[in-house]
């Protein structure tokens, strides 16, 4: 089924939305928070209250791509069950290990960062991946998006572990280099 029938089937209120919506994106949903939170059950549970979120917000929202819509409300409710789950004890899983090395080039996302100062700051980052080239982007947006392991990512593009992190980490200098520019980081 498309992607705008599924939607056609919320605005409806057809509970077989959900259903369509699970049957076509169950697998990626479950990789997202499965890379994010490292357990089955819990992955489960942010998978599920995804689609209850996708519930309530469609409608009124119309996305343009359910995938993007529906990975960006499993991620944001994944590592909000991260943070959660791990208040407590600080690890060093992967998760941590991203986050400490986007927060390295990103300034932070406190309390007292203004909307408007975010929205600026998404509209340079997706300007930044557009002017990489297509190899570069996906490892990049696997790494920090879908917070895949370095060795994840080296046997999917055949890659060796440290050209992996060596591209990772030029890629980072450059977005560094950029937001400088752009009055976003320090130098």
């Amino acid at each position: 089924m498309q992607d705008e029938d599924i939607i056609k089937l919320y605005f409806a209120r057809s509970e077989r939305a959900i259903t369509e919506t699970s049957g076509k994106y169950g697998g990626y949903c479950n990789s997202i928070a499965l890379n994010i939170l490292h357990d089955r059950e819990d992955s489960e549970e942010v998978v599920n209250d995804s689609y209850l979120k996708v519930w309530n917000t469609v409608p009124p929202t119309r996305p343009q791509s359910l995938k993007a819509y529906l990975g960006r409300i499993v991620r944001n409710l994944a590592l909000n069950a991260y943070e959660k789950l791990n208040s407590a004890k600080r690890g060093r899983s992967e998760v941590r290990l991203v986050l400490d090395e986007l927060a390295e080039v990103i300034p932070s996302g406190d309390s007292t960062e203004q909307y408007l100062e975010r929205k600026i700051l998404e509209q340079l980052l997706d300007y930044f991946l557009g002017t990489l080239d297509d190899s570069t982007r996906r490892i990049f947006v696997r790494r920090y998006w879908y917070m895949s392991s370095i060795k994840e990512i080296a046997h999917s593009y055949k890659l060796s572990e440290s050209a992996v992190k060596m591209k990772l980490k030029r890629t980072r200098g450059k977005l560094r280099e950029y937001l400088i520019r752009e009055g976003f980081g320090d130098e």
